[in-house]
């Protein structure tokens, strides 16, 4: 592989490892809201109309922010019928022709993604709830996890091909 696709492969993985290792600790304070709602609700009697809606915006910015770091780690679902009994090597040439139709997906996934979020903001766009947060801010935690997710799965693309010619990426 050209080194270009060697730097490109290794920044992806170094930024997505990151905001990966930052996203897996978003359980922390999502659980500490449901735990202060539930506190507030039984022991005080004060439901906390908030709660719900933040703790979905919560989890959402966890898988997310967390689906390119958990690619990089081969840790998504796959069916295993066929795959698990393929030679290395197969299974990278089956890799990089399959990753394509993942990579068009994300691809209209984040076009999607662009529109809704600019449609947000220039709209000012709420939820239809008591509460009614603003959008704009979940939404663009969204495309940008799409956009993460995209980067990682064409360096996923360019190291499936190098594992298939024989000259993995390190």
């Amino acid at each position: 592989m050209p080194e270009i696709i060697k730097h490109y492969v290794r920044i992806v993985d170094t930024v997505n490892r990151r905001i990966g290792i930052f996203a897996m600790y978003l359980i922390f304070p999502m659980g500490l809201i449901l735990l202060y709602s539930t506190v507030m609700r039984v022991a005080f009697g004060y439901p906390i109309n908030w709660v719900m809606e933040m703790s979905q915006f919560m989890l959402s910015a966890y898988y997310l922010l967390g689906g390119a770091y958990s690619m990089q780690l081969d840790a998504h679902v796959r069916m295993d019928l066929f795959y698990g009994m393929m030679k290395p090597k197969t299974r990278a040439i089956t890799d990089s022709f399959t990753i394509l139709f993942v990579i068009f997906y994300l691809i209209v996934l984040f076009w999607g993604g662009v529109s809704s979020t600019e449609y947000s903001i220039t709209y000012n766009q709420k939820n239809y709830t008591a509460w009614a947060p603003v959008l704009w801010p979940v939404k663009v935690i969204m495309t940008l996890g799409i956009f993460l997710m995209l980067l990682q799965t064409i360096a996923q693309f360019f190291k499936d091909v190098a594992e298939a010619r024989g000259k993995p990426i390190a």
